[in-house]
């Protein structure tokens, strides 16, 4: 490999977008705080990197494979999408009843349009030219090239993004949970 620099950049991505609160910690924690278990908090983990690795892969197999991309077809499947996914919840809508808190399933799909909304993959691009489409040897790793490079990338880019989002969401949750107990010993 001739430069660490891209899989650096891969990593820091991964972790310092996960700060955002509209990436993902906020739900995890709020599984935790809700259920005032830190380990639920730890399983919303899972449909969040499903959903955001799954929006990651689009763009890292795209530039791996050397696609391009039509803004106006990605913006009227984006459209679609949100479009179904408001029917669907406007379909089921009780007046009378709160909803319950989504599901995994519901986690996933939302990390992945979030992911995709705010274009999680595409700020991969730059690192990923030099690692998918450059000419060093880690590219002669296997018979696939780019692709595995690509895929690799996204791993360290989940993992990165799971460490950060764990360590906010727990974090949280531990200090709702001084909070209580302080509150219970001052009464």
């Amino acid at each position: 490999m001739t430069s660490i620099w891209p899989w650096v950049a891969v990593a820091g991505l991964g972790g310092l977008h996960r700060l955002n609160p509209a990436t993902g910690w906020m739900f995890a924690a709020a599984w935790g705080v809700r259920s005032r278990d830190r380990a639920q908090a730890l399983r919303a983990l899972m449909p969040i990197a499903v959903g955001h690795a799954a929006s990651i892969a689009v763009v890292a197999a795209a530039v791996a494979l050397g696609v391009s991309m039509d803004r106006g077809v990605l913006q009227a499947a984006a459209c679609g999408l949100l479009v179904v996914a408001a029917l669907l919840h406007l379909s089921r809508r009780k007046a009378q009843r709160a909803r319950a808190p989504a599901g995994h399933a519901g986690l996933a799909l939302w990390s992945f349009m979030m992911s995709t909304a705010h274009g999680a993959g595409l700020m991969l691009v730059p690192a990923l030219i030099p690692l998918c489409i450059g000419d060093g040897p880690a590219r002669e790793i296997t018979a696939s090239g780019s692709l595995a490079l690509a895929l690799a990338a996204i791993g360290v880019h989940t993992a990165a993004m799971l460490a950060v989002t764990g360590a906010v969401a727990t974090g949280i949750c531990r200090g709702v949970d001084a909070l209580a107990r302080l509150r219970a010993a001052s009464r």
